[in-house]
């Protein structure tokens, strides 16, 4: 039966072979250290109940907090740098790219298709989840195995089109990878970061800071601190999903629900969409916003987020108004 920590173990694969690559690439002057930290990060991956059996529960959590520190100051010390990468020249690509024209999408389109398609198979033909996964609930791998099958046909179709070879994908992805850098890692650790800030009781001290610094018996500051504040958060963490339950546990139900009486469907709803207006703006969003940016090449790396400001303020402001008008319908 298919298990999620297949799923893990396919990304450690694919990351320990981009060490290799790394560790080969003798045009890169930081060659040992950018293959060291791809090697470490993929080494997460394979950590699971068998580490934890074999070394003990504190020693592992020892054990990651180490390779965690180790990785950490391999990027703050400069240690993640673009190499060398065997490309075709400019003018094959212009000529692949007049041959494809808008064909060059349909990698792209195919992973969402397949992954829909997947999820509504899974959870509609009778009998298909438990011939793939086996008994029990199996929501969240659902979509994790139909977004890989989509990942999987949208690989194959650009290797069909291309005419390329399998090794050229992986070196494709070690070159975006290094463009990336450090900030590929950011979503794992920002949502980390969320669950100790909510551990750490940051949404009880945003509510008391709330309710003494602002007037919070007004309905539309109440609402306007809310949606700033999950912008806000989600600028700082860089994930609106890690703002969600801190910036909810300290304004949204304490303030809106309980003490003003709004829907908090409404307000779920409207909130992440605020945080989303933080998403646009912010770096710590390294795969909405510098991915991109790598994706195309583009020599300011923070050209993507200057061009969302003007959206995501205007977005803001607009669920403000209407979070105030739709909550208390």
């Amino acid at each position: 039966m298919f298990q999620q920590h297949y799923l893990f173990w396919l990304a450690g694969v694919i990351l320990l072979v981009v060490a290799g690559m790394s560790w080969r690439d003798k045009a890169n002057p930081r060659r040992l250290t950018n293959g060291l930290f791809w090697a470490l990060y993929g080494a997460f991956f394979f950590i699971g109940d068998g580490a934890e059996n074999l070394l003990g529960a504190r020693n592992l959590h020892i054990l990651t907090g180490v390779l965690v520190v180790i990785t950490a100051l391999i990027a703050g010390l400069g240690g993640v740098k673009l190499g060398s990468y065997p490309q075709r020249s400019q003018q094959q690509r212009d000529e692949s790219a007049a041959r494809l024209r808008n064909r060059l999408f349909l990698p792209a389109v195919a992973i969402p298709v397949v992954t829909v398609a997947g999820v509504v198979a899974f959870n509609n033909l009778p009998g298909l989840q438990n011939a793939v996964f086996g008994a029990g609930n199996h929501a969240t791998l659902v979509t994790l195995f139909s977004m890989m099958v989509g990942c999987l046909t949208g690989w194959l179709i650009a290797l069909k089109m291309t005419r390329d070879t399998p090794a050229q994908s992986v070196q494709e992805s070690r070159r975006l990878l290094d463009a990336i850098g450090w900030a590929f890692i950011l979503p794992q650790l920002l949502a980390t970061l969320g669950l100790l800030f909510t551990s750490a009781g940051v949404g009880t001290a945003i509510a008391h800071l709330t309710e003494t610094y602002l007037a919070v018996n007004n309905r539309f500051v109440a609402v306007a601190s809310y949606a700033i504040g999950m912008a806000l958060l989600t600028m700082v963490m860089g994930n609106a999903f890690a703002a969600f339950p801190i910036v909810t546990a300290g304004i949204g139900i304490p303030v809106l629900v309980l003490q003003h009486h709004g829907n908090p469907a409404v307000m779920a709803a409207i909130g992440m969409f605020s945080g989303y207006c933080g998403t646009l703006m912010t770096p710590m969003a390294a795969n909405f916003n510098i991915v991109p940016a790598a994706l195309l090449e583009l020599p300011d790396r923070n050209a993507v987020i200057k061009a969302q400001v003007p959206t995501g303020v205007l977005l803001l402001i607009v669920n403000i108004f209407l979070l105030w008008y739709l909550m208390f319908l």
